[in-house]
């Protein structure tokens, strides 16, 4: 009964073992430098970078595609930004505009409702009943034009503050990887400066 328990985990632990080095396989063959995010193609410099002790040796072409890939993610989410920032300005030059013809149209019917209950509207007649229903949908309607682009420019304004979001962690992101990656390139001169130093005293 013991071995069969036994066989059994020993089974378990292999198809385990088998199922994770496959999906680390997998994941890393799917990895490119010259496609996907920019976390992907650090990954890929990561993974397929060469181990010397506890650094990983980058090649230099790869830094410079990562730099040139990376700058033109920052360009993107710049143009983005402002391409946002001049929608949000349009809007809220129409919203402006929108309450400022609501505010006329309510000075409108104020002035209305103090005439008489026949009155002349586009040359012609109607009752004060017919002509503060025609006001009061017009209102409306303004009024759903102004909440929709409200509603517009709050949208605009999140999509905004998400790109500055994204654009300073990926400026963080930048510089944290650039850092360390200057330093594991100084690291290696420094070795194989000493390295040249041990094979010059010999």
């Amino acid at each position: 009964m013991k071995i069969i328990k036994n066989l059994f985990v020993l089974t378990l632990l292999f198809l385990s073992i088998f199922s994770a080095s496959a999906q680390t396989k997998a994941e890393k063959d799917n990895l490119s430098l010259n496609s996907g995010t920019i976390d992907n193609q650090f990954e890929f410099v990561i993974r397929r970078s060469n181990n010397y002790q506890d650094y990983k040796v980058v090649k230099k072409n790869w830094l410079y595609m990562l730099k040139a890939h990376t700058l033109d993610s920052l360009k993107a989410v710049h143009k983005d930004l402002t391409d946002t920032q001049l929608v949000i300005e349009n809007q809220a030059k129409e919203i402006s505009d929108l309450k400022s013809n609501l505010t006329n149209t309510q000075t409108s019917l104020d002035q209305t409702n103090t005439e008489k209950n026949n009155m002349a509207l586009f040359g012609m007649q109607m009752s004060k009943t017919n002509y503060n229903v025609l006001m009061w949908t017009i209102i409306a309607a303004l009024l759903a034009l102004l909440i929709f682009f409200i509603y517009k420019y709050n949208n605009s304004n999140a999509v905004t503050k998400d790109a500055k979001h994204a654009l300073s962690e990926i400026e963080e992101e930048f510089e944290e990887h650039r850092k360390t990656a200057l330093e594991r390139e100084q690291k290696v001169r420094r070795q194989l400066q000493d390295e040249i130093n041990k094979q010059k005293g010999l």
